[in-house]
């Protein structure tokens, strides 16, 4: 034990012991004041970002369709009032991912009174006359019939076929449809060009090429529709695991070494279910006609049930599962004397927990602060992302000295640059701007990312300040709970706002840059993916795990340094050092009995998540007969399974990371206890009798 308590000399001297140290200290001053004015004004210039760009922008330009020309489709009062629908002459430039990040598909667009339900060539249009009375609707102003093809298409007045569509969200989408493996657009005879013969081949591979990503829109349809259908059951199973987690939570408080053993068994026995209805899928789908296809072989497919037809799925999962049932047995078999110990953690936690009721709804405050943060932030970039302008510029056939020169198209038949070049026309070039503003409008763009990330973790570090200083002063109360504030998570949130604003900003500016960092990295990444250097790819593939290395460490750090800043209040490097040494000099105890508790909640969280999980699947999935008529139809089961899942995670560790927090903080005030008092008389253990008793240590009397 001796071994176990002291690396005194490497990693700085022991706490001495102080007969004043109550608990966490109230005659304290401000810490790391540089660091919160800098975070002030931070603030005070993301707010004036946010302004200038509410005041720049039109969210409009996203919500609803606009032309090439900037002018939005059935706008009342203006010539295109009657042309709701948005036509694309080429859909293929859609596919681009830089679409997502411009908001604008590169591509000329034309507002339409209704989408082309016809395939048609421009080549066959242009020679029939009635076909080219319908053909010019989708054409811009100017296109004539007598004008030569080829001269069509160089000046881009028309596109050079049209597809069958649908109108999405009032854009003009390709109407996909399926024969067997096979992706059509349209069907077969809107492919029929009055000749008998069909498209040139190479125009439907280029449009079987887009499928992909039309199909995905297609999906996203049915998904939304899904979601339509199930949100209700949705919301009463996400409302069951809130239940069934403060249900947990509260009969920790008074069981809490049966529910941990309850906890480990039942989490072993949902991991063992799923092992043996994974088998009984695998072996029902034995003499079924295409279930022996490899998942290799099936590549990748839209429709996700189609995978759980596969046998191979089902062999995956459950190799899956019995690895973790392997890795859970062999760990609670060598770790079974840590788990004492750990669980004399969990039922201590039980009672400061107890006793400090409101911490279990502080993680609302918290979660509400980062919808705000992530709301600003959104709202933000979408404003940024449509604040530029329609640019025009000067184009012209023959020489002229204001080519490609800024030109207003309202005054330009009567302007200097037309008197001077008569064949100049005023034509909308691109989205953007030459002001000031539009410059350095990717500057702002990367502020709001960086101030989002700094934003966010300071509401994290906010929230685990405050429980840290609210479960540090029921450790350090000699008689509980009279010698507790009367409000511990009011008066920790108060010290932490009211002091130690800037060592928060801190931590996390410092945690923020990382994660800037890392984003950069990503983007380099999906930049250079076509590149061939390998040493480049192994160069970037260093740097990313690096950095991710670095951000769990960070984060390691400023937690235990916002415990220690609580307690102490110091500043965030002296509280880090002090909070890494104590650590260290405790590192056997750190390594194992900490991980132990947490791997201890882990599957507390498993067991909620299981539970909901199986419920969701037999519900959802119609397997169950008494649940067949009340069930949703829908078009993908998993969808509403997968967000109970996901939302039971969230809702489940919203909940234990409070109980993480408490544990935390207990074990830095447990280790401190050891080096501060010798449970004698005059310097008794402050720690409850079950770690005594654990750790085979006692509080002596005077007589003794």
């Amino acid at each position: 034990m001796a071994e176990e308590e002291s690396h005194y000399g490497k990693h700085g001297e022991p706490r001495k012991y102080d007969p004043t140290f109550k608990g966490p200290i109230h005659n304290r001053g401000c810490t790391d004041i540089v660091c919160c004015i800098l975070f002030i004004v931070a603030i005070l210039g993301y707010f004036a970002v946010g302004i200038l760009a509410w005041s720049q922008g039109d969210p409009r330009k996203v919500i609803y369709p606009t032309d090439s020309r900037g002018q939005f489709c059935g706008q009342a009062g203006t010539p295109l009032e009657n042309k709701r629908k948005l036509f694309y002459f080429n859909i293929m430039k859609c596919a681009n991912p830089m679409v997502l990040l411009e908001f604008q598909c590169p591509t000329t667009q034309l507002c339409v009174e209704k989408c082309p339900k016809r395939f048609m060539t421009l080549l066959k249009a242009h020679a029939i006359s009635k076909d080219w009375d319908y053909y010019k609707d989708f054409c811009k102003e100017g296109a004539t019939k007598s004008m030569p093809v080829q001269q069509i298409l160089k000046e881009g007045l028309c596109p050079a076929m049209l597809l069958p569509s649908k109108s999405f969200t009032r854009r003009c989408f390709p109407a996909l449809s399926r024969r067997g493996q096979e992706v059509l657009v349209g069907n077969e005879t809107e492919f029929d060009d009055g000749t008998g013969r069909r498209p040139a081949k190479d125009l439907i591979d280029g449009v079987k090429n887009a499928s992909v990503v039309i199909e995905a829109r297609q999906v996203a349809m049915k998904i939304f529709e899904d979601y339509t259908q199930s949100w209700y059951w949705i919301l009463i199973a996400l409302v069951l695991a809130m239940g069934i987690s403060l249900i947990f939570i509260v009969l920790m408080r008074f069981l809490a070494g049966i529910m941990v053993w309850v906890m480990i068994v039942l989490v072993i026995l949902v991991i063992g279910y799923g092992i043996f209805h994974c088998y009984m899928e695998y072996a029902s789908l034995k003499d079924e006609p295409g279930s022996d296809i490899t998942l290799q072989e099936l590549g990748l497919q839209m429709d996700v049930s189609i995978y759980l037809q596969i046998r191979q799925t089902w062999l995956a999962f459950m190799i899956i599962l019995a690895i973790l049932e392997v890795i859970i047995l062999l760990l609670l078999i060598f770790l079974r004397k840590r788990i004492l110990i750990a669980i004399a953690l969990i039922k201590e936690a039980s009672r400061a927990i107890a006793h400090i009721m409101s911490s279990l709804f502080y993680p609302l405050v918290t979660f509400l602060l980062l919808a705000i943060v992530i709301a600003y932030w959104a709202v933000t970039a979408v404003f940024l992302s449509t604040s530029n302008e329609p640019i025009y510029k000067v184009f012209n056939e023959t020489d002229c000295e204001f080519s490609r020169e800024t030109c207003n198209p309202a005054n330009f038949s009567t302007s200097e640059m037309k008197a001077k070049c008569p064949d100049s026309e005023c034509l909308f070039a691109f989205y953007g701007g030459e002001t000031v503003y539009h410059k350095y409008l990717i500057g702002l763009q990367f502020y709001n990312v960086f101030l989002f990330f700094w934003c966010a973790n300071f509401v994290t570090a906010l929230g685990q300040m405050t429980l840290a200083g609210a479960f540090a002063s029921y450790y350090w109360a000699f008689v509980k709970p009279d010698d507790m504030p009367t409000c511990p998570i009011f008066a920790s949130l108060g010290r932490s706002l009211r002091y130690h604003t800037g060592s928060l900003a801190f931590g996390s500016l410092i945690l923020s840059i990382i994660q800037v960092i890392r984003v950069l990295l990503e983007y380099l990444d999906h930049k250079l993916k076509g590149a061939q250097n390998k040493c480049t790819k192994f160069l970037l593939c260093c740097l990313k795990c690096c950095f991710w290395c670095l951000e769990k460490f960070v984060k390691f750090i400023n937690r235990n340094a916002y415990i220690m800043v609580a307690i102490y209040g110091k500043n965030f490097c002296t509280s880090a050092k002090d909070a890494f040494f104590l650590l260290m000099r405790n590192i056997v105890r750190v390594t194992v009995l900490d991980k132990v508790t947490d791997f201890l909640l882990f599957l507390g969280k498993l067991l909620i998540v299981g539970l909901v999980g199986v419920f969701s699947f037999f519900f959802f999935s119609g397997r169950v007969k008494a649940f067949e008529d009340t069930a949703p139809t829908l078009n993908y089961y998993w969808v509403p399974i997968l967000t109970v899942v996901v939302g039971s995670y969230l809702i489940a560790h919203g909940f234990f990371s409070v109980y993480a927090m408490c544990v935390d903080t207990l074990f830095l005030c447990f280790l401190e206890d050891l080096e501060r008092n010798d449970g004698s008389a005059e310097r008794p253990y402050l720690m409850p009798d079950n770690l005594l008793k654990v750790l085979k240590k006692k509080n002596k009397t005077e007589s003794e």
